[in-house]
């Protein structure tokens, strides 16, 4: 990574990252780079033509300053050996990482301006001098740039591999911190301190090298760096050609796809990459929206078999065609007609368990194919015509849906109870006939309004609206005894026989509903004709006289108290009628409101 004047130091350690194991250069825009605080550049010998400065960055076999040419008159990045006395073997991999640098002519590879030896005898070169970022700092910072932008730089890369593949070098350590995105645009990669060519032994002990947990060279282990390492460079294949680099720019793409590295780090990624793995990024991060096209391409790279990874010219052309508004029509048709048939084998096996999956699919299949006529049939045959039994999980919302509408009869049901007790207590005033008989009714009001209170609050368990029913078939019938089964119990009966069917528990046993309040309310006339009762109404002379068993009838209070329950039923009823009918406008506007957005958002259908 470069850095600018007056950065920290600590936050350099990108560039020490790309040294560090195969002491790669991070050139800076300014000399006040320097990878360690307490770095300083070796006592060297001096370099004709050259004035050296700063130290940029330390690895574990080379160090990287910077250098001015006096003769051309530009600040350069030079890199030297660390050691006095160097092995000849690493003097081979230090003269073969500029010469295979130096050969690759290509922007988004630093070039080498020279290479030579200094007055101890002891190589060196120099490159390009570079400003910019690494890829690896731009991922991890907490806004990074947009995706578009990142996959432009990844294109520029798979550019540089692929022309180093046609000249027959593979890079092997390909990562986030190898990458530098320049200041303008330009794109860098950076680390060919392992690269070698295809077929070509590598020298002396950096046949066993690979990065360790701190960024460091270790010896005894392979060549790259655990979690962008391919499976076969993890085995230790000896057959690693350029499909190694391909695997490796599959894990960066998949880093900048779900946002998140594909492998653990450390020595986690090691057992992790030889393992089968789903390497898809929209299946680990599907939040993140991550493209059809470009997620297929992603899980070709990351193959376990290198024959079946693209190049990178066509993993490149891939990933551009979508940036240039290419989506892939043919591809994303082909996977539409997949999740179709999803869609229909989930129904065909199980069209009740397996609805939602089926709707999920075919959802699927509409979005990588909107003008799919067929999925959008499918969809709005599964979201908009009923069936004949319901899935688990729709049947417990409906069930929700139902307990709301139970708590708001149940609300209404309360107040009408509370009006019957009330009632019953104020002609008592007139005085009673039958004392206990009036105090039973007034305590049975009583607690079916507990009852409907507590109904109000929570769902209907089982059984208990039919209980429910039968209380309020038993206080109707008692009621008949105030003034008759002609006077304000037919009412009365009315009001209980539209509160309870509009039950959701019981309005499919609506039958059973009416018939028990018709019951109750032709047992009493029954039974006083039987003689079982006293009678409470006869007809003489052309005239309907009716009485009561339980009070006393007479007087003005009289009139006042058949006013009243009169203008309390008509209020009852009202306000029955009304909850009923925002119920149903309610969920009818619901469904309404529902379709049309439907409509909106699915293709039309013939």
């Amino acid at each position: 990574m470069t850095k600018r004047a007056g950065d920290d130091s600590p936050s350099s350690t990108a560039a020490s990252e790309a040294m560090g194991r195969s002491e790669t250069i991070a050139v800076g825009d300014e000399p006040t780079l320097v990878a360690d605080p307490a770095a300083t550049s070796t006592g060297r010998a001096s370099l004709a033509g050259y004035r050296v400065g700063e130290l940029l960055g330390r690895g574990g076999m080379g160090e990287v300053v910077l250098a001015h040419d006096e003769r051309i008159g530009r600040d350069v990045a030079l890199k030297r050996m660390r050691e006095a006395t160097p092995s000849q073997e690493a003097v081979a991999r230090f003269l073969r990482e500029a010469r295979i640098q130096a050969r690759l002519e290509h922007p988004a590879i630093v070039p080498v301006h020279d290479l030579g030896h200094d007055a101890d005898n002891q190589p060196y070169f120099t490159m390009k001098r570079l400003a910019g970022v690494t890829l690896a700092d731009l991922l991890a910072a907490p806004e990074p740039p947009p995706r578009q932008r990142l996959l432009r730089a990844f294109t520029d890369v798979c550019s540089a591999i692929e022309f180093a593949h046609l000249h027959n070098v593979i890079h092997r350590d390909l990562k986030p911190a190898n990458i530098v995105l320049g200041d303008f645009g330009e794109v860098y990669v950076l680390d060919w301190g392992v690269a070698r060519a295809v077929g070509e032994r590598d020298v002396g002990a950096v046949a066993n090298e690979v990065d360790s947990l701190d960024g460091m060279t270790e010896a005894g282990a392979i060549i790259g760096t655990p979690g962008f390492m391919s499976p076969e460079q993890v085995r230790g294949s000896t057959d690693i050609g350029p499909p190694t680099d391909i695997y490796a720019l599959g894990a960066i793409l998949f880093r900048i796809l779900a946002g998140e590295p594909l492998h653990a780090s450390g020595g986690a990624a090691l057992h992790s990459t030889r393992s089968e793995i789903d390497c898809s990024p929209a299946k680990r991060q599907p939040d993140r929206n991550v493209p059809p096209e470009l997620d297929a391409v992603c899980v070709a790279a990351l193959s376990t078999h290198p024959s079946s990874r693209p190049t990178a010219s066509q993993l490149a052309e891939r990933v551009e065609q979508y940036l240039d508004g290419d989506r892939d029509l043919e591809r994303r048709r082909a996977l539409a007609g997949q999740w179709l048939a999803k869609a229909n084998e989930a129904l065909l096996a199980d069209p009740l368990r397996r609805r939602a999956e089926a709707m999920q699919h075919a959802g699927r299949a509409l979005a990588l194919d909107p003008e799919s006529r067929e999925a959008a049939q499918l969809v709005t045959r599964l979201m908009l015509e009923p069936t004949g039994q319901l899935p688990v999980e729709l049947a417990s919302e409906l069930a929700s849906a139902e307990a709301a509408v139970q708590r708001r009869q149940s609300r209404v049901a309360t107040m009408s109870y509370i009006a019957i007790a009330l009632f019953l207590a104020m002609a008592s005033w007139n005085g009673l006939r039958d004392g206990a008989t009036a105090m039973f009714v007034t305590a049975l009001a009583g607690v079916m309004a507990a009852v409907a209170f507590v109904l109000s609050r929570r769902a209907a368990r089982h059984g208990e609206m039919l209980l429910v029913a039968l209380g309020n078939a038993v206080l109707a019938s008692l009621l008949s005894r105030a003034f008759g089964p002609l006077i304000l119990a037919p009412a009365v009966t009315c009001v209980m026989a539209v509160s309870l069917t509009s039950y959701p528990q019981l309005i499919d046993r609506s039958r059973f509903v009416i018939a028990v309040l018709v019951l109750s309310w032709i047992a009493p006339v029954v039974l006083e004709a039987a003689a079982v009762l006293d009678p409470t109404w006869r007809v003489v002379d052309g005239s309907v006289v009716s009485s009561s068993s339980m009070i006393q009838i007479g007087g003005p209070s009289t009139a006042v108290l058949l006013v009243g329950a009169n203008v309390i039923t008509i209020v009852v009823v009202g306000m029955f009628a009304n909850a009923l009918a925002r119920s149903r406008r309610d969920a009818q506007r619901q469904v309404e409101i529902q379709a049309w957005h439907l409509r909106q958002l699915l293709p039309a259908v013939d």
